[in-house]
């Protein structure tokens, strides 16, 4: 068997432990009845166990050598082998319905790819699978912690977020530098944040670019300084204590604030 051989500018590092790869399938186990868009395939490893069993699978893969392996090695997948870069894929153009997502992700670009996963919130109820350990641990932290960041909290507005087991470099070829991790995001029951979406994201991402000041200090760029409430509780914390809540309220905060500028 002709192997794929795996390229460092792709961030390919394929995984060689059936065991693992079972258990990331198993990730999916309750979403049978839904289709899956798995991202990155490589040779197939965690494929194989996801057409075993029995799910609607459809992967997608930028590189060449690979997707010609998955042609010659997975016929059943005939037709449902993307060769395309996911990041520019219209999946609502592929999935009209409900879909989940899954892979073991390229470590160069998972945060890319779960930015694009939540502009598909509504259409994804479960996205699983592997990435290195230290992003992983940033999805899952709660307030408080020295990883919690942009992506956390907007992740966790819309999922709940598992981070179910950490993997070693041995099991990869070539090995990693790092460790890696298996998480799990399934769709929480929030189907709206009772603030504009949009600001929402502005407010998060200004609050953590000075993520050691106060949102006093860090809020300024957005609020300008003559805003007239940074003596709020809130503004004396920083964006690592808030909770995806309180990021709410912040915003209608923002909200409030530039409604009574254009009415003035």
């Amino acid at each position: 068997m002709r192997l794929v051989k795996p390229k460092k500018a792709l961030g390919q590092h394929f995984l060689k432990d059936l065991r693992i790869a079972r258990r990331i399938a198993d990730t999916l186990e309750d979403y049978k009845a839904l289709p899956v868009l798995e991202i990155g395939p490589g040779m197939g490893v965690l494929t194989r166990f996801l057409l075993e069993a029995g799910h609607d699978l459809t992967v997608v893969e930028l590189d060449g050598e690979s997707v010609d392996f998955l042609r010659r090695h997975f016929p059943e997948l005939e037709g449902r082998i993307l060769a395309e870069d996911f990041l520019r894929l219209d999946l609502g153009r592929i999935f009209p319905g409900e879909f989940c997502v899954i892979g073991n992700y390229p470590y160069n670009i998972s945060s890319q790819i779960f930015f694009k996963v939540l502009d598909y919130k509504d259409r994804v109820p479960c996205c699983s699978g592997m990435l290195q350990k230290e992003v992983a641990e940033r999805l899952a932290a709660g307030p408080g912690s020295k990883t919690y960041g942009i992506l956390s909290v907007l992740l966790q507005a819309w999922y709940d977020i598992e981070y179910l087991f950490t993997v070693g470099e041995e099991v990869f070829d070539p090995p990693p530098k790092v460790k890696s991790a298996v998480l799990r995001m399934t769709r929480n029951d929030r189907r709206e944040l009772g603030c504009d979406e949009r600001l929402f994201k502005t407010v998060v991402k200004t609050s953590f670019n000075q993520r050691r000041k106060t949102l006093r200090n860090s809020m300024r760029p957005l609020l300008g300084k003559d805003f007239p409430d940074y003596g709020l509780p809130v503004f004396d914390k920083r964006p690592e204590q808030l909770s995806v809540e309180q990021f709410v309220e912040l915003t209608r905060i923002c909200e409030d604030f530039a409604a009574g500028a254009k009415r003035v």
